[in-house]
C-alpha cells in the first residue's frame, strides 16, 4: 500500500533545496536581465520603445511582459523615465564606474571612480567578471555586502586597459601561447604561427591583443615584436617599460620644437644679474640634469642663502608641444642604466641645465637666516646666473666631512663658500629635527651594471653632502610655500596628511613587542621622530623605518594647503627640480606672476595647458608620480631576481621583515632585496601564527621566529614571472 506523504514530508529538505536553488536562479536571471537592459538605455541618445528594447537587445517576443515590469519598477525608483511609451536613463541608474584592479589568483578589485578613500573597493569574483581583464575601465554593480566589504558584479567593460602585453613564448605546432609577464594577467594568450614573427620557445615578445576572448575562451593575440633573453637586465627594463606603458622616445613634432629653442644669454631687463655669486652644483657622479645652484655667504647677522633653480618656463611655454608632453608624464623616471626624461634632452641636458662657466637663466630664492638658523626675511627674482664648479657628493664630503688635505687645495677658492654652507645646513638640520620632522633612514639598494649585467647591487651611499642639499631645497621650498599660501596664490601644494589612527595602533604594537622602548603622546611627527631615534644604529632599525613607512600617509599634490605630517612643516609646494617635475614647472609660473604684479602692464601667464584645473592637475601628476615609484620599484624587483639566479644554494644574512600564517618575509641585509620563507618548508617543528605578536612559534620547541630577528637563509628557488624568491633557514 502506498502511504500518502504528509505536509511535513512534502517540505522536507530536498524539495525546499531545490526549490530554493530554482527561486535563486530566477533572481539571478532578473539582475542579469535589469544590467542588461541599464547597460543597453546607456548606450542610447535618444529615449527608445520596448520595441526597439526588445530588437536591440536581441530579447524574444514573451520578454515583453517581464520586460514591462522591470522598466515599471525602474520607473517607480527613478532610474528609468518614460516619454510617450519611449523609454530614457535617468543618471547612472547605480551603475559606478571603475578601474578593475586584479589579482593574480582571478578575481580583481573595482578602484570606483571619486569614492571617498575610507571606502572598500568593491570585490569581484572571477565568475563576475564578466570577460574584464586588469586595468579596464568597466561599470559595476554592486550586489550585496559580505564582512563590511561590497561585492560587485561587471556590467560592462567601457575601455581596455592593456592592449599590448610582454610575455614569454611557447611553441606548440600550429598554435602557441604567450605567458604574460605580468602575475595580475592570470591567463594565456593563443598566438596562431601565422602571428608569431618566428619566435622560439622561451623567448620574451611584445603581444598585441586581437581579440579578448569569451564564455572561457583564451584572448588571442599576435607577437609584435621579439624582444630577446628574458634572463638579461635589458630585455627586462624593456618589458618594464612596456608593463607601465612608459614612451622613452618624445614625438617628433616634440623634438622638433625643442631644436628650434635658441638659448637665452643676455640678463634681460626682469631678470636680476646674479652672475657674480658663488653658485655651485652638487649632484650624483652619473647626474646630467643640473636644476638647482647654492650659494651661502656669511652676513652680520647670520647667513644669506641662494637657491636658484632652472628656469624652465622660459622655455616649455603653456600650450606648446613640449608643454602638453611634459604634463601627460608628469616626472621623469629613472632606471639602473637610462632615464626617461619629463623634458626632451635638449633641454634637460643641455639648454635647461646649470652646467659650469654657462650663462643660465634662473628663479632665485633668497633667504636670510640669523646665526641660530632661524630664517627672518626671503625673497624672490628671476635671475641670470653661472655656476663656478660642478661637484658631485663624494667630493664635497671628502673636502668638508673628510677634511681631505688634496681636495680641499684643488677647490680652496671655493672652501670659504662651502664652510659657510655646512655650518648654515647643520643649523637648519638641528632646528628642523626640533620641531619634530621625522627623519627616515631607509637605505637604498643601487643596481651597478656592465655590459648588460647586473655586477653587483649594494647599499646606495648617502653622506652629509646630500644632507646638505637636502636641507636647502627644503627651506627653499617652504619659503615659496608660505609666501604663496599668505599672498593667497592659487598653486599645488604637497601635501602629507596625519595617518590613520588604526595603522598607527597597529604599529605601535608591532614595535612594542619587538621591544622598542617609547613613551605615548599624543599623534605628531615628533612621536614618530622619537620612535626613529630608538631605534638607530640596532639591527631593528630598518624593520620600524619600513614599518613607519607603510604606517604613513602616501604625499601628494593639493590646489588646498594642508601641511606636511612628516616634515612638520605648515607650507610646503614642490619648486627645485622643474626638469624633471612637472607639479614645479607650475610653481615657477604662479611665481612669475607673482612677481610682475607691481610692473605697469603685468602680462600673466597661463600654468596650466587647455582647460584643467588645478584639482585635475593635482590628481593627474599625483597618480604619474607613483607610477614612476611603482616602475623603479618593479625593476628593482626584475633586476633583483635577475641578480640571484646565479646565487641558488647560497646563504645570506637576512633580517625578518614580517610574519603571516604562510611564512616569513626577509630582507637580506647586504643587497636589501626580498623574499619569503613558506612556513611548509620550516620543517623541524609544526609554527603556529600569533597574528598579535607579528610572530611563528614553534609548538613542541617554542622556537620564536619574531619581526626584527636576524636570521640565516639559504636561497632556494626565483620565479621571475613572479619576481618571487624563495628562501629557507639555515640551522
Amino acid at each position: 500500500m502506498v502511504k500518502k506523504r504528509s505536509h511535513r514530508q512534502i517540505s522536507g529538505k530536498p524539495f525546499v533545496k531545490k526549490h530554493r536553488k530554482a527561486e535563486s536562479e530566477h533572481q539571478d536571471n532578473q539582475i542579469m536581465l535589469v544590467d542588461s537592459l541599464l547597460e543597453f538605455l546607456a548606450n542610447q541618445g535618444d529615449p527608445v520603445s520596448m520595441g526597439e528594447i526588445l530588437v536591440g537587445m536581441d530579447l524574444p517576443r514573451h520578454a515583453r511582459s517581464p520586460l514591462k515590469t522591470i522598466l515599471s519598477s525602474l520607473e517607480k525608483k527613478g532610474k528609468v523615465q518614460r516619454q510617450k511609451q519611449k523609454y530614457l536613463l535617468v543618471g547612472d541608474s547605480g551603475l559606478l564606474k571603475a578601474v578593475l584592479d586584479m589579482n593574480r589568483k582571478g578575481f580583481g578589485f573595482a578602484v570606483v571612480e571619486g569614492a571617498d578613500k575610507k571606502d572598500k573597493d568593491p570585490f569581484i569574483s572571477h565568475a563576475n567578471l564578466g570577460g574584464a581583464s586588469h586595468a579596464d575601465t568597466i561599470l559595476i554593480r554592486v550586489t550585496r555586502f559580505s564582512r563590511g566589504r561590497p561585492e560587485a558584479r561587471v556590467v560592462k567593460v567601457l575601455q581596455r586597459g592593456i592592449t599590448r602585453i610582454c610575455g614569454l613564448y611557447t611553441s606548440g605546432g600550429k598554435i602557441g601561447y604567450v605567458t604574460p609577464d605580468n602575475e595580475r594577467l592570470p591567463y594565456t594568450i593563443l598566438i596562431r604561427k601565422s602571428n608569431n614573427l618566428g619566435a622560439r620557445n622561451d623567448t620574451a615578445v611584445l603581444v598585441e591583443i586581437i581579440d579578448y576572448g569569451s564564455g572561457g575562451r583564451s584572448p588571442e593575440g599576435k607577437i609584435a615584436e621579439i624582444l630577446g633573453d628574458p634572463l638579461t637586465a635589458s630585455v627586462q627594463i624593456r618589458m618594464a617599460i612596456e608593463q607601465f606603458e612608459l614612451a622613452p622616445a618624445f614625438p617628433a613634432k616634440v623634438e622638433q620644437e625643442a631644436l628650434q629653442l635658441e638659448p637665452l644669454t643676455q640678463c634681460e631687463s626682469q631678470r636680476t644679474d646674479l652672475r657674480h655669486i658663488c653658485h655651485v652644483t652638487i649632484d650624483g657622479e652619473t647626474a646630467k640634469d643640473f636644476d638647482d645652484a647654492i650659494a651661502v655667504e656669511n652676513t652680520k647677522t647670520g647667513y644669506r642663502l641662494y637657491v636658484s633653480i632652472a628656469d624652465v618656463s622660459h622655455y616649455v611655454k603653456v600650450g606648446t608641444a613640449i608643454d602638453i608632453e611634459a604634463y601627460r608624464r608628469g616626472t621623469s623616471t629613472y632606471f639602473p642604466d637610462r632615464v626617461i626624461p619629463m623634458l626632451p634632452e635638449r633641454l634637460s641636458n643641455n639648454l635647461c641645465s646649470l652646467v659650469p662657466n654657462e650663462d643660465r637663466p634662473a628663479f632665485t630664492v633668497i633667504l636670510e637666516f640669523n646665526k641660530n638658523g632661524i630664517r627672518t626675511s626671503e625673497k624672490f627674482c628671476k635671475s641670470m646666473i653661472t655656476s663656478r664648479q660642478r661637484f658631485t657628493y663624494t667630493t664635497v664630503r671628502k673636502i668638508l666631512y673628510d677634511r681631505d688635505p688634496g681636495e680641499q687645495e684643488t677647490y680652496r677658492p671655493l672652501l670659504p663658500m662651502l664652510e659657510s654652507a655646512q655650518s648654515l645646513a647643520e643649523k637648519l638640520q638641528n632646528r628642523r629635527k626640533k620641531r619634530g620632522s621625522i627623519g627616515f633612514n631607509l637605505p637604498e639598494a643601487v643596481i651597478l651594471m656592465q655590459d648588460d649585467k647586473i655586477e653587483a647591487i649594494k647599499r646606495a651611499e648617502r653622506n652629509q653632502a646630500h644632507q646638505l642639499i637636502e636641507e636647502f631645497m627644503l627651506a627653499a621650498n617652504e619659503a615659496v610655500a608660505e609666501t604663496m599660501a599668505k599672498k593667497k596664490q592659487a598653486i599645488l601644494y604637497r601635501i602629507h596628511e596625519q595617518p590613520d589612527p588604526e595603522k598607527v595602533e597597529q604599529f605601535t604594537e608591532a614595535i612594542t613587542l619587538m621591544g622598542i622602548q617609547f613613551q605615548r603622546m599624543e599623534l605628531s611627527p615628533s612621536w614618530f621622530a622619537k620612535v626613529i631615534e630608538e631605534a638607530e644604529n640596532s639591527p631593528k632599525e630598518y624593520v620600524v623605518n619600513n614599518l613607519m613607512l607603510r604606517t604613513m600617509q602616501q604625499a601628494r599634490y593639493s590646489p588646498e594647503n594642508a601641511g606636511h605630517f612628516g616634515l612638520a612643516a605648515e607650507y610646503y609646494l614642490h619648486f627645485t627640480s622643474p626638469i624633471r617635475r612637472y607639479p614645479d614647472l607650475v610653481a615657477h609660473r604662479v611665481l612669475h606672476n607673482l612677481l610682475i604684479l607691481n610692473e605697469p602692464e603685468p602680462k600673466k601667464i597661463p600654468i596650466l595647458t587647455g582647460k584643467a584645473t588645478l584639482a585635475d592637475a593635482a590628481l593627474h601628476l599625483s597618480k604619474r608620480e607613483r607610477i614612476a615609484v611603482d616602475v623603479e620599484r618593479n625593476i628593482q624587483s626584475r633586476l633583483s631576481a635577475l641578480f640571484l639566479m646565479d646565487h641558488i644554494g647560497e646563504e645570506f644574512d637576512a633580517i625578518i621583515s614580517g610574519a603571516t600564517s604562510f611564512g616569513l618575509f626577509v630582507e637580506l641585509l647586504e643587497t636589501f632585496i626580498s623574499g619569503g620563507v613558506p612556513v611548509r618548508e620550516m620543517k623541524d617543528d609544526y609554527y603556529i601564527y600569533d597574528s598579535k605578536a607579528h610572530r611563528l612559534i614553534g609548538e613542541e620547541s617554542m622556537k620564536t621566529y619574531q619581526m626584527g630577528n636576524l636570521i640565516r637563509v639559504r636561497l632556494d628557488h626565483v620565479d621571475m614571472i613572479s619576481k618571487k624568491n624563495t628562501f629557507t633557514l639555515t640551522e
